[in-house]
């Protein structure tokens, strides 16, 4: 017998606002927090020194603040504060919580951040969003001026300490939150860290299984884009527990999808859209299931493609016959296979849990915007 989980009728928990009116108030917070981090630095500047004794930037300075601002506002389609909108709001979240909402949706675009600037250096990418990527400017910028040392490693150095403080801004805004949120945040954190490293270690150990490449992809993508985010929104709102298991449990399956589809993006995107070259995870050997599925599917003839992703060596010619003899072999077909169960199943846990029906839209259309995205 299977348990049914209610939630409150939108038009019952005072309907205050949309997934707009939050990203628009975590994006003030945001502004606000920039200006209050740059006022801040100015005054430790002066803070016990002579006066007309302001350090010079030189040619390699970095505005640490303006940096990290221009990088936030450069945002993408910013799943995280908008799931965590509809968690708050399908929990029955009104006034009082809401400003709790905003310094959760704020928090998740810098961790978001975050994760996207060391993921970059971490799998060398040369551009995000379109743009090329911090640790790229800063090499380059560093080699224009002739400066001392390694370019490589100061880019890395400057783009990881940008990160540093988008980590530590968003760890202090969820601060002020009730504890069962704190809690959920800092599981999600150790999440997403914890995902990153095995992908780091099962990359350069060469090692590709089903269930390490789907923990991979559950902690460091599904969980803290979808199934996170709407769970904390669901807490901050006074959640009971039954509610956010089911919660979790959409939030699994949607997460599951979106990783998959990361995948395909990632092996057959379009750059033009996704604003990163083609095939950069064949490139790499990440330890994705498409790999593995590869491992199982590929006939002998084209074995040499795959030893070549393992060994790092593919060049472009390489790439694009990879990618060709895994579509020709199914492993484009089981993802999509794949792709289509996880949100007919989603559909289904949206049924079990039975929420008002404005909600229950959007939930299913955006499992399908999630599954079905091209960028």
């Amino acid at each position: 017998m299977s348990t049914e989980v209610t939630s409150p009728p939108l038009n019952a928990r005072r309907r205050v606002t949309s997934p707009e009116d939050t990203l628009a108030e975590a994006d003030v917070l945001l502004e606000t927090t920039f200006v209050e981090l740059s006022d801040a630095l100015v005054r430790a500047a002066v803070d016990g020194f002579p006066s007309g004794s302001d350090p010079e930037p030189g040619p390699l300075g970095v505005d640490l603040v303006r940096e990290l601002a221009e990088r936030t506002r450069n945002h993408g389609k910013r799943l995280r504060p908008v799931l965590a909108h509809w968690g708050w709001a399908l929990a029955g979240g009104g006034r009082e919580t809401h400003p709790h909402l905003v310094r959760i949706a704020g928090a998740l675009e810098l961790l978001h951040l975050f994760a996207l600037i060391q993921d970059d250096v971490m799998d060398r990418s040369d551009s995000r969003r379109g743009r090329p990527t911090l640790h790229v400017v800063s090499s380059e910028r560093h080699r224009r001026a002739a400066g001392l040392g390694d370019p490589s490693l100061f880019g890395d150095s400057v783009a990881t300490l940008v990160s540093d403080l988008a980590l530590s801004e968003a760890t202090l805004l969820v601060a002020p939150a009730p504890p069962p949120v704190r809690a959920a945040w800092r599981l999600m954190a150790v999440e997403l860290v914890e995902g990153q490293l095995l992908d780091v270690t099962h990359t350069a150990g060469r090692r590709r299984d089903l269930p390490t490449s789907h923990r991979i992809a559950r902690f460091k993508s599904g969980r803290y884009t979808i199934t996170r985010p709407l769970q904390l929104g669901a807490l901050v709102a006074g959640a009971d527990s039954d509610l956010v298991r089911g919660l979790v449990a959409w939030g699994d399956l949607v997460g599951d999808a979106f990783a998959v589809r990361d995948d395909v993006l990632g092996v057959w995107g379009d750059p033009a859209r996704t604003g990163k070259p083609a095939g950069d995870d064949l490139r790499s050997g990440k330890p994705t299931a498409l790999l593995a599925w590869a491992a199982e599917l590929l006939p002998q003839r084209a074995r040499p493609l795959l030893s070549a992703c393992d060994a790092g060596t593919l060049d472009d010619d390489g790439v694009q016959a990879l990618q060709q003899a895994m579509a020709d072999a199914g492993v484009r077909e089981r993802a999509e296979c794949t792709v289509t169960d996880l949100v007919a199943r989603a559909h289904r846990a949206l049924d079990e849990l039975a929420v008002e029906p404005r909600a229950d839209a959007a939930l299913r259309d955006l499992a399908d915007a999630i599954a079905w995205r091209s960028a």
